[in-house]
């Protein structure tokens, strides 16, 4: 069994290759294909270029078959209802509550090659005129053998476009112990890099991440799959992350009426990657989006156990303590309060943690709410004393 794409992607890794003409694209495909086999960890290898398929084409002679009096529509109709079928009319079963279509068709035997359709017989003459009562019947039956003839051809191959340029997708698959496709495209762009021509025209190949190329002059090779997915989810986590940050600070502005105390309250959201990244690694997890969900998550309660200790500083520096003492009380006394959050946290996202969608979100909660609550226990009052011990001398 192996981890399905999330994402509605074609694969888990998808190169997009793109080139001034098809011989130029076809032959970068060939060397992205070769790269992706070459790969440790990468499986499943494939591409979106069709193998050559072969057609038979019937062609009518219209000449004999008009001296026969057997139309083309005639000798094309007996083709079509022989090998696709045709409804001819509907039975009516007292068992069955709807009608039963009735399907004129060959057997799959007599029409598995074309030679065998060529031996089925059409009747010569005007076939939509009636005969006249007494009449004989119409002329006779001529195979279609000496009507048709048949023509060796390849099927036309799919198209692939995006965004009106022609485009060759390459597709593979991650497994093992690296099962992040990040690891694989890291080590194939290594090997892409070393490609300096295509086709022999010399021109080097661009790599793309997240832009698309804008044009099919030069060759090139757009990442695509879940690597672009991941790319756009991090970069739109970052910057709504970085609006958190701001947010947070104006309120703490607000409620403070200082520029610097938010500094210091805030200084402890990065104390929890230093429980979040040793604790993925410890558990043999990936940083994953529920993982930045979880440190977006964190970060409103470890900013929290911070407001507390600047709060409860500023309390009993207002009821005469020295700054030196208020620091201390503040880190022992609101030590309860804020181990007894980080439990609850703690408590609340064990369910998830052995789910293989929310782990991440998981450990993020619990090793950076434990982090920081060990580290902003010590660090915020220190750093509230460094910044305010010359301004009370």
């Amino acid at each position: 069994a192996e981890v399905p794409p999330g994402p509605p992607v074609l694969q888990t890794l998808v190169a997009e290759v793109y080139g001034p003409d098809d011989a130029a694209r076809r032959h970068l495909a060939e060397q992205v294909r070769a790269i992706f086999k070459e790969t440790p960890g990468v499986v499943d290898v494939d591409w979106y270029v069709e193998e050559d398929q072969p057609k038979a084409r019937f062609v009518i002679d219209k000449e004999k078959a008009a001296l026969h009096g057997i139309s083309a529509e005639t000798i094309s109709q007996t083709l079509r209802i022989a090998v696709g079928g045709d409804s001819v009319d509907l039975v009516h079963l007292p068992e069955e509550k709807e009608d039963v279509n009735l399907i004129l068709q060959l057997p799959r035997s007599a029409r598995g090659s074309p030679e065998e359709l060529l031996a089925l017989r059409v009747r010569s003459g005007d076939a939509n005129a009636l005969p006249e009562p007494g009449a004989a019947a119409a002329g006779p039956l001529i195979p279609l053998r000496e009507l048709v003839r048949i023509e060796p051809a390849t099927v036309e191959q799919s198209i692939h476009r995006k965004n009106l340029m022609p485009v060759t997708y390459v597709i593979g698959d991650v497994a093992g112990a690296a099962e992040s496709p990040a690891y694989a495209l890291f080590t194939m762009n290594e090997a892409l890099a070393r490609q300096t021509s295509v086709g022999g025209a010399g021109a080097p190949v661009t790599i793309y991440h997240l832009a698309q190329p804008a044009s099919d002059d030069r060759p090139a090779v757009k990442w695509d799959g879940e690597w672009h997915i991941t790319l756009e989810v991090f970069r739109d986590m970052g910057l709504a992350f970085a609006a958190v940050l701001i947010l947070i600070y104006v309120l703490i502005v607000g409620w403070f009426r200082s520029f610097l105390t938010p500094l210091i309250v805030m200084v402890a959201i990065p104390f929890s990657l230093v429980g979040i990244l040793p604790a993925h690694g410890a558990m043999g997890a990936f940083f994953t989006a529920t993982s930045m969900i979880g440190f977006m998550a964190g970060a409103g309660i470890v900013v929290r156990n911070s407001i507390i200790l600047v709060d409860f500083i500023e309390q009993r520096l207002g009821e005469g303590f020295s700054l030196e003492a208020a620091v201390v009380d503040a880190g022992a006394v609101r030590f309860r309060p804020m181990l007894l959050t980080a439990l609850a946290v703690v408590v609340g996202a064990a369910v998830i943690l052995f789910d293989p969608i929310f782990q991440g979100l998981a450990i993020a909660l619990m090793a950076g709410e434990i982090a920081s609550l060990l580290i902003s226990r010590m660090a915020v009052p220190v750093l509230y004393f460094m910044a305010n011990r010359r301004r009370r001398r």
